[in-house]
């Protein structure tokens, strides 16, 4: 188990807690030192050591009286006005004279005074700025100069680490670079034959698709120093101290050679230089350095740079050119067998029990990434737990599928009858819109109760193959079965509502795709209208045409959302009878599978 580590306490913490005490230094030792054998006690002390002939010598000052006791111990009391206190020490035998302090040499007091504070603060100055060099990765010298110092993480081949086994979905990629770690193994037999290995490898692909965990299996597979470093630790505040980290990475990797250096997020420091004044010129300088060293390796060197992004369009060309990084490796989303076994990987760590169908909860994960995958099982086996069992079922994977796509459930979300019914028109208007048209995905699975993303209801449908294209009948299918719920509201209610927004959204993208970017248009036939640009980020598009152009494409596309409209409604009309029953059994049960559906559309 992990230590958990008290929160750090900022520099200024330890300095105030040094005044403080330099503070009660001067108030009381001090003090205490000056007048270290004069003893206070009260007028009543006094009084009582005179009757009892206890007393010395005495001296009356001004403001207080000194005496002495017979083992010349000196004391201190406050004057009163005692008019018989001369007869009375006269009596008692009490010597009057001068009493003689000792006080504290003036060059100690100065030492106690001055020096010995400075030398605190010097201190604890020296063992502060220790520990900063030491953390910034530099153990020597002053923390200016460690400004400079890489701060790489470096990590060795280790029997617990991720190894390639570990890495499931991305095939093509792992290929790639076992390939590196081989002649890493075993240069001779490339240069045999006059090959060399490439330079850089840049690793492009959506967020949560193991990029990272694949340089993560190459640092575990290959018995060679591995340099891990994010791009965004090479920006430093003062200009060219990110240039100097990268000097003094490849430094260390050209001294541990055959190694292997890792940029995560390198677009952080890659990105295209646009020559504008006032830009972040200590990024371009980063990125000018970078640029040099990758040029100034000699052939066969045995270091190897691996970098990640998921922004290749951003990048610098003369980064990304052959002689810098030679080979792009995409890792992209995986398809049915890769999902399949990434959902096995990670169903070792968990409790699962036997008969789980991971072939038919891959499917249901469509489109989910690696890290996605991984958080479907984490959540199924927190269900578990809240559930009271000590492993995870089928049910539990595909009930964290709907957490992970829809959100929780919102047990506490009451609807009101009447919005229970529409809900229930709505979904059983996209299920059968969808059951009545060819080419189109089986409904899995119809619920009516609400979840934390805000849908009152969903209709899942689950490829049962891998798609990779959809034909112009298929996209315009889609957008039928998109329209189905709002044109059930209006066929059994006659009204319309704001259940149908994200349908109206998802509907209208599909339809201005098809003419902008699909060629799906007989106005526009093969003309590219829109670009698209950051496709790993969510792919945004652009216009690429006159205000014209903008206004026939808004009209068609209106033109296409209103016929699969049109199209849907009329496939309900045609089974208004099956739309009736099935928005009665879903409002009764809630929630159904696609079998259930199938049973009364078939009936």
């Amino acid at each position: 188990m992990n230590e958990v580590k008290r929160p750090k306490k900022p520099l200024i913490f330890y300095y105030c807690i040094v005044l403080g005490i330099m503070l009660l230094f001067n108030s009381f030792v001090m003090p205490w030192l000056s007048g270290m054998r004069i003893k206070e006690v009260d007028y009543g002390t006094f009084m009582t050591m005179t009757a009892e002939e206890q007393i010395e010598q005495v001296e009356v000052q001004t403001n207080q009286i000194l005496f002495t006791d017979k083992e010349e111990n000196i004391y201190r009391t406050g004057l009163m006005n005692d008019p018989n206190l001369v007869e009375r020490l006269h009596a008692s035998g009490a010597e009057f004279g001068s009493i003689i302090v000792e006080e504290m040499s003036p060059i100690l007091s100065f030492l106690l005074t001055w020096i010995l504070p400075i030398a605190i603060f010097i201190g604890i100055g020296q063992l502060m700025s220790k520990k900063l060099m030491d953390k910034a990765g530099g153990g020597t010298g002053s923390m200016m100069f460690n400004m400079g110092k890489s701060n790489a993480r470096v990590y060795v081949k280790s029997s617990d680490g991720i190894k390639f086994d570990d890495v499931e979905g991305v095939d093509e990629a792992e290929e790639s670079l076992q390939e590196i770690v081989d002649y890493l193994h075993n240069p001779q037999k490339y240069r045999d034959i006059g090959a060399s290995m490439p330079k850089g490898v840049l690793l492009v692909g959506p967020p949560g698709t193991g990029k990272t965990m694949l340089a993560k299996a190459v640092a575990g597979e290959a018995n060679v120093p591995f340099f891990s470093m994010s791009g965004s630790e090479f920006v430093e505040m003062f200009v060219g101290m990110g240039a100097s980290k990268v000097r003094d990475l490849f430094k260390q990797a050209k001294e541990k050679a055959p190694c292997i250096i890792f940029i995560d997020e390198i677009d952080a420091i890659g990105k295209k230089r646009d020559g504008q004044m006032g830009g972040n010129d200590e990024r371009e300088q980063t990125l000018n350095q970078l640029l040099t060293e990758m040029d100034g390796f000699e052939g066969n060197s045995g270091v190897i740079i691996l970098a990640a992004s998921n922004r290749p369009e951003s990048l610098d060309p003369a980064l990304t050119r052959p002689g810098r990084f030679d080979r792009r490796v995409p890792v992209e989303l995986p398809d049915l067998k890769g999902r399949e076994a990434i959902l096995r990987v990670h169903a070792k760590k968990i409790k699962t029990a036997s008969n789980i169908d991971f072939l038919q909860v891959a499917r249901m994960a469509s489109g989910a990434s690696g890290a996605e995958l991984a958080n479907i099982v984490n959540e199924a086996a927190l269900r578990a737990v809240r559930d009271g069992r000590a492993f995870a079922t089928q049910q539990d994977l595909e009930e964290s599928i709907e957490v992970v796509i829809a959100g929780y459930q919102k047990k506490n979300a009451i609807l009101t009858d009447k919005e229970k019914w529409m809900v229930a028109y709505h979904e059983i208007g996209h299920a059968l819109v969808a059951a009545k048209q060819t080419n189109s995905a089986p409904v899995q699975k119809i619920t009516i109760i609400p979840r934390t993303s805000g849908a009152l209801g969903y209709t899942m449908q689950v490829e049962q193959e891998n798609h990779y294209l959809m034909t112009r009948e298929e996209i315009e299918n889609r957008i039928a079965t998109f329209a189905g719920g709002r044109a059930a509201e209006e066929i059994v209610f006659g009204t319309m509502s704001t259940g149908a927004s994200n349908d109206i959204e998802q509907a209208t993208r599909l339809a201005r795709a098809m003419i902008t970017q699909y060629g799906m248009s007989d106005e526009f036939d093969m003309v590219a209208l829109e670009t698209v640009t950051n496709q790993y980020l969510g792919g945004d598009a652009s216009l690429a045409c006159s205000a014209q152009t903008q206004a026939q494409i808004d009209q068609k596309t209106v033109e296409i959302v209103r016929a699969q409209h049109e199209k849907a409604a009329q496939i309900l009309q045609d089974n208004r009878e099956k739309l009736d029953d099935l928005a009665r059994y879903l409002y009764e049960k809630e929630t159904i599978t696609g079998e259930e559906f199938m049973q009364i559309l078939t009936k």
